[in-house]
C-alpha cells in the first residue's frame, strides 16, 4: 500500500519514468533507423490528398508475390495505428497489365466492395494462378463476388476511375519507387524493402516515422 503522504511523489516518479522510457525508445529508433540508409527523404514532398492525416501510402501490385505476403502484415499493422494516421493503398502502374489491375482496385473502391474484393483479387492471382489480364476476367471475378456486371462496366468506363489510376501513376513516379511493395509516410519519406532489410523492418520504420510526424503536429 502507498502511504497517502508519499502518493504525489510516487506519481511524479512514475511520470518521470514513463517520460524517460519514451525518450529512450525514441532514441533507440533514431539510432537504429538512419535517414539515407534505411529510408529516403522525398524532395519535393508528394501530395497524399489527406492533409489532416499522416498517410502511410502503400505502393503495390496485385501480381507481386511480395505484396501478397506483405498485405496481411500491413492490414494488421494498420489497425493498430494511432489516431490521425491511416494506410492508403496506391496501385503501381508501369504497363498496361498493371493498369487494368489498378482499375480493378479503384472499381472495388468506387463500388464499395474494396474490403471484400481486394483480398479476393490477391488470392485469385497467387492461389488460383489467374492472370486477370482482361476486362472480362475481372468482370467475372467481381460478379462472383456479388457485383452487378452492369455496375462493373459503368465503373470500368468511368472518368473517375481513370482519373484515380492516373493519379496513382503520378504519385508513384513522384515518389520514385523502384519496386513493390514500398511505403511512403506523410509524402515525405520512402521506405523500400531492400533498404529496410525486410518487410517487418519496413513496418517498424514506418511506425517510427508516423510517430515522428504526429509528435511534430
Amino acid at each position: 500500500m502507498i502511504n497517502t503522504t508519499t502518493r504525489p511523489i510516487f506519481w511524479l516518479a512514475c511520470a518521470v519514468l514513463v517520460a524517460l522510457t519514451t525518450l529512450s525508445v525514441k532514441g533507440i529508433a533514431e539510432e537504429r533507423w538512419v535517414e539515407g540508409q534505411h529510408y529516403q527523404i522525398l524532395t519535393p514532398t508528394v501530395a497524399t490528398g489527406r492533409a489532416q492525416d499522416v498517410v502511410v501510402t502503400e505502393f503495390f501490385w496485385y501480381g507481386c508475390g511480395h505484396c501478397y505476403t506483405f498485405e496481411p502484415m500491413l492490414t494488421a499493422w494498420g489497425k493498430q495505428l494511432p489516431e490521425g494516421a491511416v494506410v492508403q493503398p496506391s496501385p503501381a502502374v508501369w504497363n498496361d497489365g498493371m493498369k487494368i489491375h489498378a482499375k480493378a482496385y479503384y472499381i472495388a473502391e468506387v463500388l464499395g466492395v474494396k474490403e471484400t474484393v481486394h483480398p479476393i483479387i490477391f488470392d485469385a492471382m497467387h492461389v488460383k494462378r489467374e492472370r486477370l489480364s482482361s476486362r472480362l476476367a475481372l468482370r467475372d471475378l467481381f460478379e462472383d463476388s456479388g457485383v452487378d456486371p452492369v455496375q462493373f462496366d459503368k465503373a470500368f468506363d468511368s472518368f473517375g476511375v481513370d482519373s484515380q489510376v492516373r493519379q496513382a501513376d503520378a504519385r508513384a513516379k513522384s515518389a520514385k519507387i523502384s519496386g513493390t511493395p514500398s511505403l511512403m509516410v506523410a509524402g515525405k519519406y520512402l521506405i523500400e524493402t531492400r533498404s529496410a532489410g525486410s518487410q517487418t523492418n519496413m513496418l517498424e520504420i514506418a511506425q517510427y516515422l508516423v510517430e515522428k510526424e504526429l509528435a511534430a503536429e
